[in-house]
């Protein structure tokens, strides 16, 4: 009886201080919840968030092994960044009134790892500051959709690059995962 007395308390003693631990997690009732960020800065987060992503891998991968293909009919390391990079032109360029590129941006162009990293860099950076050029109020502009004969809004094409360069990052985890390496994303956090 005296240990079923002991093992009473101890459970009792317990369930009293996850009781208090889940009290002091839970959010203060006349706490007001933070309010959303406005749907521009959504837009300039997700667009840092991807390039920051892109840069990691363009400054982190070797540069050795820059021209490596997993097969020889795909694109080089290099040459994913550069199209990702690139594309983001096909999207900002339209959007100030200027001709898109007329296909991606070369490697002969672009020939050592830091050319590549400073263009990376550049176009995220320029797409960075047009989005907060036109804050909320401009989301909604329409420029000339280069692939196709129709108007786009401002938005949906800064989300479609964003969507885009995505897909590109999961084909350059494969790259990394090929070449034997691990992405900087999926490294233990120090």
């Amino acid at each position: 009886m005296r240990t079923f007395s002991k093992y009473l308390a101890l459970i009792l003693t317990a369930a009293f201080c996850i009781q208090i631990a889940a009290a002091q997690d839970a959010p203060k009732k006349d706490t007001a919840p933070k309010p959303p960020s406005s749907p521009s800065q959504v837009l300039l987060d997700n667009w840092n968030y991807i390039g920051r992503k892109l840069t990691a891998m363009a400054e982190d991968f070797p540069e050795d092994k820059y021209d490596f293909k997993p097969a020889p009919a795909q694109r080089s390391f290099a040459e994913q960044l550069l199209h990702a990079a690139g594309a983001n032109y096909y999207f900002i360029n339209p959007a100030t009134g200027v001709k898109p590129p007329s296909g991606d941006a070369k490697r002969s162009d672009y020939k050592t790892k830091a050319a590549v990293v400073e263009f990376v860099k550049k176009s995220f950076a320029d797409g960075a500051a047009l989005i907060k050029s036109k804050g909320d109020s401009g989301l909604s502009d329409l420029y000339p959709d280069p692939f196709s004969s129709q108007q786009t809004r401002f938005s949906d094409g800064a989300w479609e690059i964003i969507e885009h360069s995505g897909e590109h990052y999961g084909q350059l985890a494969v790259y990394y995962r090929v070449a034997g390496l691990v992405p900087p994303a999926s490294r233990p956090k120090k």
